[in-house]
Order: structure tokens, then sequence, then C-alpha cells
């Protein structure tokens, strides 16, 4: 009887690396949780104007810092579909060639028909880091009446289209559009402005105009931009080769001659967050 207790006391000594006791099995510690990744930042926005209306943004802060966004506006409506198919091109591969070239960041205001048309080259786009993507609606139709003979969208279906034209970014395989919107023909109003609250968008507008559209002589589009800058400047452009021919060129012009001024690309993002006060 006592052989058989010391048999016992010394198999349980034997197992003590195994067994908390005499027949308990050892537990293994508890696996740590992952470490959460940290939570995507949400791109910079301007808080609603008064009684809630979308806010309008037009240039960044003029600052010391020297800082420019050029915009380049992918325009094509709902219904230039035939004019593509018979070969007018509303894109303009080699203007976005020579930004990435001259490494020069950029916010592509783009309409979902335009999406739709060039989904190859809406999704090299907004998958490139050196660009973001912006809403300039879906169908380029005026949000307010007499817009340079643009069709008009009805207040009802404002939102909606703005929110086909997110759609038509994603199914072409955008990643992460931004929270902006440029009105078609920079026209708007108070109607539109509410119209568009509840899609929690920031009104992008600008303060030079390109004067790239239709224009044929890149040195003259060159000038205009060149005149016109100023620290914080937001500069409309265009990236539609049948409407705006001179826009590469002009591009090209444009770019040393404002960093030779001290003047620093940046994209619509990086204004905004310095006027809503982000780092």
């Amino acid at each position: 009887m006592i052989i058989r207790v010391r048999c016992a006391t010394l198999a349980c000594v034997l197992s003590a690396a195994v067994l908390t006791a005499c027949g308990t099995v050892q537990q293994p510690p508890a696996a740590r949780p992952a470490p959460s990744a940290p939570a995507p930042s949400r791109p910079p926005t301007l808080a609603p104007g008064p009684a809630a209306l979308t806010p309008v943004f037009r240039h960044g802060p003029r600052t010391p810092g020297k800082t420019v966004a050029l915009t380049f506006d992918a325009d094509m409506t709902a219904g230039q579909g035939p004019r593509a198919a018979a070969g007018e091109r509303f894109d303009n591969p080699r203007l976005i060639a020579a930004l990435r070239a001259l490494e020069v960041p950029a916010t592509v205001f783009m309409t979902g028909r335009w999406a739709e048309e060039y989904p190859v080259q809406a999704r090299s786009i907004g998958r490139d880091p050196l660009f973001e993507v912006a809403n300039h609606s879906y169908s380029h139709y005026a949000f307010t009446a007499d817009c340079y003979g643009l069709p008009t969208v009805s207040a009802d279906r404002m939102r909606a289209d703005v929110e086909r034209a997110y759609a038509a970014f994603r199914k072409a395989g955008v990643p992460e559009p931004m929270p902006y919107f440029r009105f078609p023909g920079g026209c708007y109003d108070r109607k539109a402005l509410k119209a568009l609250a509840p899609a929690g968008v920031t009104a992008v507008q600008w303060d030079v105009v390109g004067g790239d559209a239709f224009a044929t002589d890149p040195d003259a589009v060159a000038r205009q931009v060149l005149q016109g800058v100023r620290p914080g400047s937001v500069v409309v452009l265009h990236c539609t080769r049948s409407a705006a021919p001179a826009t590469e060129r002009a591009v090209r012009t444009v770019v040393p001659e404002l960093r030779e001024r001290g003047y620093r690309f940046v994209k619509v993002s990086e204004l905004i967050g310095a006027a809503a006060g982000r780092p």
C-alpha cells in the first residue's frame, strides 16, 4: 500500500511539467488578440454652411507656403456616347502621362459617364497615389438654369445624379473617390446646395480659370494660369482631348515655371485640410 502511494506521488512529480495537478491538463496561455489596424482617416471636408447647406471651397489659405492645386475636369455628358463611338476622344492619356512624368499631384473631377466610357483609365487614375478622383456629376448636366447651354437636372434628381457618378466610379474600380463635388459649368444656387447637403460632399470651385476649354494655343493657356496663381490657388483645367487640345502642352510650361517661383503642387484635399485646420 505504501509502495502504491509513493508510485502515484512519483508519477505526479514526474508529470509536473505537463500537469498542474495530478490528473489535470495544463491549459495553454490565452492567445492575445491581434492588434487592430488603425481606422483609415476620412478625407478632410468643410463644415456645412448656414442653414446646413453644402459648403463651397474656392481656394486654400493664402500662406507663405505657396501651394497650388491643379484640377482637371474629365467631362462627358450622358448623351455623348454616339460621338465617342464615332471616334471623338473625351479622354487625354498624354496629359495624365505628362503629370506623372513631371510628378505633379492633381485632382481629377470625373463624370460618371466618363468613367463608364474609359474604365481602364478611370481605374488607373484612381489607384495612382499621385492623383485623387472627385465627383463632377454623372451626366454633366447643369444644376441651375442658363448654364452655358447645358441641359439641366431637376432639384429632386440632383443627389441621385451625384450618387450615380460614385456608383460608376466603384464599378470602374476607383477604390476611394473623394467626397468633393464640382458643379458642371461651376453653376450653382441655394437650391442646388440644399439638394446636395445630404450627400455630405464639399463643393469645390476655383480661383484661377485656365481658359483651356476649346483653346488651341498652349502658350495663351499657360500665360493665363501663371498670371492668376496665388498661394493656395485652385486652377481649373480640363482632361478632355477633343474639347481642350492644348492642355497637356500648357501644363508642361506651367509646372516648371511655378516650381521656379517656389510653388509646391498639392491635391485639393491638402488645401481643404489646411483650410479646415487639419494637419
